[in-house]
């Protein structure tokens, strides 16, 4: 049996050691912190100066945290390579992985203050286009898009309860196989469209029933979904972007009450004043506008209130 024979006096000078050492480390890696600030000194712009510094102090603060190592610094490169390579003038795979670690919601919520009763903002999505097509009031936004028949009418009003009679409000939303127009090689447009609200601030269209889909899986947002034990899939929602002159512009989503995705909805986009009745009424059943309906239907109504400008 092998006795230590280390004296007390020993011990004391190598926790001495020990100590220093760390100290020294310390003041090397404060040291560096330092100069990467002081490097910014010279930054005309003061919000840019600030954003920069305080980006720094954050990234190196979680480095020192979680003591990087080289081999992981290398694979966070190879990843952000990876999503810039995947990115192009039709999919935002930025835009995803800020989605996806809750960033993009953050954002939202600090610059769309609550404000009295106005109609809460949620992420906007990757899957936007300008220049969707008009229709009229209870006009159709499917343009083909499968999926079963939804009937969406409600009101545009400001926080003091007065209409917003022509306020544009753009819808966009997935098919029933979960995909955007966007997402198909055939350049179609279905799923999407604009219209204006009428003299009482209301407004009425067709679209389809929200159905749940997975975010784009297949490049590495997907990949760090997998590793880390996270599904890709969004609650059934159906986006809406409103404007109107005088009014902050909502961009907001609402889903559908009785999905089993709104607590797990990977962009965090789901908030509980946004979640809707969807009722589902048989076949033969008379729709609002008496169009013909050969199978189930649903509606739902959201009543839309906006922020002044500026709030």
């Amino acid at each position: 049996m092998t006795q230590d024979r280390t004296t007390p006096d020993e011990t004391a000078a190598a926790e001495q050691a020990d100590a220093e050492q760390a100290a020294e480390q310390e003041r090397r890696e404060e040291e560096l912190l330092e100069r990467v600030l002081r490097s910014f000194d010279g930054c005309a712009d003061p919000r840019l100066r600030e954003l920069m510094r305080a980006l720094v102090r954050h990234l190196h603060a979680f480095l020192r945290e979680v003591r990087l190592t080289e081999d992981e610094w290398w694979r966070a490169i190879g990843f952000l390579t990876r999503t810039g390579h995947v990115t192009d003038d039709r999919r935002q795979e930025f835009v995803l992985l800020s989605d996806t670690l809750g960033a993009s919601m953050q954002t939202i919520t600090i610059n769309n203050r609550a404000h009295r009763d106005a109609t809460e903002a949620t992420v906007f999505g990757p899957f936007f286009v300008d220049g969707a097509p008009r229709i009229e009031l209870g006009g159709d936004i499917g343009g083909g898009a499968s999926g079963e028949p939804c009937w969406v009418e409600g009101t545009v009003r400001d926080t003091g309860g007065a209409p917003v009679p022509g306020a544009r409000v753009d819808v966009w939303e997935a098919d029933a196989d979960g995909r955007y127009d966007v997402q198909y090689d055939d350049g179609r447009t279905a799923g999407r469209a604009h219209l204006f609200t009428g003299p009482d601030g209301d407004y009425r269209f067709w679209a389809v029933t929200p159905t749940p889909y997975p975010i784009p899986d297949d490049g590495p947002v997907g990949a760090m979904l997998a590793a880390v034990g996270r599904s890709p899939m969004r609650a059934s929602h159906l986006h809406f972007k409103v404007s109107a002159p005088g009014h902050r512009t909502l961009v907001t989503h609402i889903f559908v009450r009785g999905d089993a995705l709104l607590d797990a909805d990977t962009v965090f986009g789901v908030r509980e004043s946004l979640v809707k009745d969807f009722e589902r009424l048989p076949a033969g059943t008379p729709t609002p506008d008496g169009r013909a309906v050969g199978g189930t239907w649903s509606r739902t109504r959201f009543d839309i209130v906006l922020a002044p400008a500026g709030a």
